[in-house]
């Protein structure tokens, strides 16, 4: 294995089309390995071959937490929804940054995490936009933000279900409902002692999927004020309000 030269913008290799890779050969498995020790020594999350001056549809990628790293193989996008903006670098024009979007769920687990969340379940809806829940990643960022917070419980990251068997499994606690429709105020309605939080779409529930939540065991809607909150500003706002009023913030 071996550090390998990263290109730097202005180099043709950067602008080639590249090929893609017909078999993976040993060769192509040390080409692999050496981008890997590359991406890392430059202090990276990603690497793809032309970077390095190989004219191949390849690339690496690191996790979360930097401590393994994945070879995409001809990589194509099959699949999106969601999105959040965040900062990001390239090896290849080092110095500069820009916003790019990531994926809103991802965002959504590291804030909870460092909020104090116990358990988070995607739960379906009828306007739910589909996105693969990839359990793996999402637990790896969970991970990453309990040690950045200095948490030592992991929240467990759980299965997509859809509303009706999420409602089924909620009863015997309070189920905070943050209802765009309105509710009680977060500081009256929230009380001590384990609950559970929900909070619905883009485009919030239908009404046949409001008045399923009303009737469950232990729903009570609240309101998030005045304004119409994204789906994760509303998650993350319920769950620090929680915390606040009721839970491990609270005096």
């Amino acid at each position: 294995m071996a550090v390998l030269s990263v290109r730097k913008y202005g180099d043709p290799v950067l602008r080639r089309r590249a090929k893609p890779v017909e078999t993976v050969t040993p060769e192509i498995k040390r080409m692999i390995a050496d981008m890997v020790d590359t991406m890392y020594d430059e202090v990276g999350l990603g690497l793809a071959a032309p970077q390095v001056g190989i004219s191949l549809r390849l690339m690496v990628v690191g996790d979360d937490d930097g401590r393994e790293a994945r070879a995409l193989v001809n990589p194509v996008i099959a699949e999106q929804g969601g999105e959040i903006v965040a900062e990001e670098g390239c090896l290849s024009i080092p110095g500069v940054f820009a916003p790019v979007k990531r994926a809103q769920t991802d965002w959504l687990v590291e804030k909870a995490t460092e909020l104090g969340a116990y358990r988070l379940v995607p739960v379906i809806t009828r306007r739910t936009i589909v996105e693969r829940v990839k359990l793996e990643r999402l637990e790896a960022i969970a991970i990453e933000a309990a040690e950045q917070c200095g948490r030592t419980a992991i929240p467990e990251i759980a299965d997509p279900r859809p509303l009706d068997r999420f409602l089924a499994e909620a009863s015997g606690r309070p189920l905070y409902f943050a209802d765009e429709a309105g509710g009680t105020a977060a500081r009256q309605a929230f009380k001590p002692g384990p609950a559970t939080i929900l909070v619905g779409p883009e485009g919030g529930f239908t009404d046949d999927e409001r008045a399923l939540v009303r009737a469950a065991d232990g729903a009570v809607p609240v309101s998030l004020g005045p304004r119409i909150l994204r789906a994760e500003t509303a998650a993350l706002a319920a769950l620090a309000a929680y915390m606040a009023v009721a839970g491990d913030w609270a005096p």
